[in-house]
């Protein structure tokens, strides 16, 4: 027998989640062995920061040779009406000894003498939704230069570089990481050539497209915004744009746009270090409007940039109209929800504060309440810090998802090494630790342009110690490539059958192979495709748009053994079964029962046997 700790709120069973609504009331029930021979049971809950508080549970009996304690707490109560992040543990006495529970991933835990981790307690506004229109999403990124070229060509600005080699041509790079480089070649992918290809994303079932910067800017990847209310004219500009949108709502596919609101490019409208734009910027006159929008330590040579790099002077977004101009009822984030899109993706959410984030949630959302918010976040952001600030994300003020790093790199530990705890830790921490409304539209990602391709994390050899040279034109061998594919359709299953929705980085599933930026960023390998990987992406998106499990309905790990993971999705209307294995052999699993094999289109009962590094769906009947 083992110690038992159960949450309930109202008669629905709790004890796998920590996050609640403030106006929740949670029951706790401890259900303790006599043999294990502790007494004395305490909660000690505490606020982000704050003072203990001691709680004492209430006998409710014996039962079964256990002794059962439950007390309730009042959320609201414990909040003064507000939300916040809480740590809790409890505490036992056994033979004049104190025992503490130690949590493992906010669900799980160990008993020992000395006080370990204690559960994080998310409280959030009673009112707190995400968009459900988001739920079963299946979303695909585009690097608008190198995703594909429109029939319509558009100029070449004077100083930029086209490189006209889209099947062989390799970007631009640096010496070493580092090195200043201009980031000014392109290949001429452009906002037509998504139009074009809109039959091949919908035969992947995607229905919501999310584009990298699209506004005009320097660099051929647009993170050193220009000017925020104009469309790059080499993409197409505004009547491109609204090509697109007008296109995409036909199909019924949404766009989310990426918003760089931390710093601009010196080579803008506001900044004008060049002089290239028609307004008196920031670093040419301290009578510039936009002066107050920076941070000048000594004008006009030093000034804070993001990270020190100095072509991306940080904005002041405490100064009331650089604020407004972004998160004021007009102001950008607005605008281009009114204008027909569907939400903001936010480029290194960390970095902007809570004020901007509040107003963002408010203006965007007084648009479009579906519109979807999702911030840049590398790690669990219900307990982020940044800036020694604790963040409150998900407080139902500032943002729906995030990006969802975490599980990324689990899974890659997963397909790399055979061993799903990291896995089975991270997913259930986030699933308890995330409000639930929040796990249902998590952006599940495996690449992107900031990381290496995830067919070149699975398969290739190591980039220490190589320059970039070498890692230019590095490509695995024919062995290697074809184990990377194997794992990342294991991934990929992963990636599509997990709460959230997955967002497939373009070119993931054509078989692109590339090592860190810029060479995660080439062109679409269009006409020379893997056709084998593409058809398992397309069965895994149909997958997602057939089966409404996967639009919100309840995750729970079934077993979790090394090298074998296996989750269910449930809802009112069907119980999915997902079985991953990296063992070397075949398994074999007891479903319980008749199923469906949603994958071979075939039934069953009892067991299911899975082939060494190889997955089941099933559909439990």
């Amino acid at each position: 027998m083992e110690l038992l700790i159960r949450k309930s709120v109202g008669d629905a069973d709790c004890s796998s989640v920590n996050a609640f609504p403030v106006n929740a009331t949670v029951k706790f029930t401890l259900t303790i062995p006599r043999q294990m021979e502790m007494v004395e049971p305490r909660l000690i809950f505490a606020p982000d920061g704050g003072e203990d508080t001691t709680l004492y549970p209430v006998y409710d009996g014996y039962a079964d040779g256990a002794d059962v304690f439950s007390l309730e707490l009042s959320l609201c109560d414990i909040c003064e009406g507000d939300g916040g992040l809480f740590y809790y543990e409890f505490r036992f006495a056994k033979n004049y000894k104190h025992l503490y529970t130690s949590s493992v991933n906010n669900v799980d835990f160990t008993i020992s003498e000395q006080p370990g981790r204690r559960f994080a307690l998310l409280v959030y506004a009673a009112d707190f939704e995400t968009p459900r229109a988001f739920y079963g999403t299946t979303m695909y990124h585009i690097f608008v230069d190198r995703f594909a070229k429109g029939k319509m060509v558009y100029p070449c600005r004077d100083d930029a570089v086209m490189n006209e080699d889209w099947e062989n041509g390799i970007p631009e790079f640096a010496p070493y990481n580092g090195a200043p480089l201009k980031n000014n070649t392109f290949f001429g992918g452009n906002l037509d050539g998504i139009i074009e290809k809109l039959d091949y994303l919908q035969s992947l079932s995607v229905n919501c497209i999310y584009l990298s910067p699209i506004f005009k800017a320097y660099s051929n990847h647009k993170y050193d915004t220009g000017d925020y209310r104009k469309i790059d004219e080499m993409f197409g500009g505004e009547e491109a744009f609204f090509r697109l949108l007008s296109a995409c709502k036909a199909r019924s596919i949404r766009v989310i746009l990426d918003g760089v609101f931390n710093h601009t490019g010196d080579d803008s409208l506001y900044f004008n270090r060049y002089g290239k734009y028609d307004s008196l910027g920031a670093y040419q006159s301290q009578s510039s409007p936009y002066a107050d929008w920076y941070h000048f330590t000594r004008f006009p040579t030093q000034y804070e940039a993001w990270w020190g790099i100095e072509i991306l002077p940080r904005l002041n977004t405490k100064n009331a109209a650089c604020r407004d101009y972004f998160v004021g009822k007009d102001g950008v984030c607005a605008d281009y929800v009114r204008k027909g899109t569907s939400g903001w993706r936010l480029d290194v959410a960390d970095e902007l504060s809570n004020d901007f984030l509040d107003r963002l949630r408010t203006v965007v959302k007084a648009e479009d309440p579906e519109a979807l918010i999702i911030g840049e976040v590398w790690e669990n952001a219900a307990e982020k810090v940044a800036y020694g600030v604790r963040r409150r994300y998900f407080g139902g003020r500032q943002l729906d998802s995030v990006m969802n790093y975490p599980t990324k790199n689990a899974i890659i530990s997963f397909m790399q090494t055979g061993d799903c705890t990291l896995l089975y830790n991270t997913v259930t921490e986030i699933y308890a630790t995330y409000p639930r409304c929040v796990c249902d539209v998590l952006m599940n990602i495996l690449g992107t342009h900031d990381t290496e391709r995830i067919l070149t994390v699975l398969g290739g050899v190591s980039a220490e110690g190589r320059t970039n040279a070498e890692l230019s034109t590095l490509k695995m061998s024919a062995d290697k490539r074809r184990t990377a594919i194997s794992r990342l359709k294991l991934a990929a299953v992963l990636q599509y059958t997990l709460y959230g929705f997955p967002s497939v980085f373009y070119g993931d599933e054509a078989g692109l192979e590339g090592y860190h930026d810029p060479f995660c960023r080439m062109p679409f390998p269009w006409g020379r495709e893997d056709a084998d990987l593409t058809a398992h992406y397309a069965f895994l998106g149909k997958l997602r748009a057939t089966h409404s499990a996967f639009f919100g309905g309840d995750f729970a790990v079934a077993a979790h053994d090394c090298g074998l993971f296996a989750f269910t999705r449930e809802n009112a209307d069907e119980k999915l079964l997902v079985i991953v294995s990296r063992v070397s052999f075949p398994v074999t699993y007891d479903v319980g029962g008749k199923y469906l094999d949603l994958r071979h289109d075939a039934t069953g009962e009892g067991n299911v046997t899975i082939m060494p590094d190889d997955y089941q769906i099933l559909k439990l009947l």
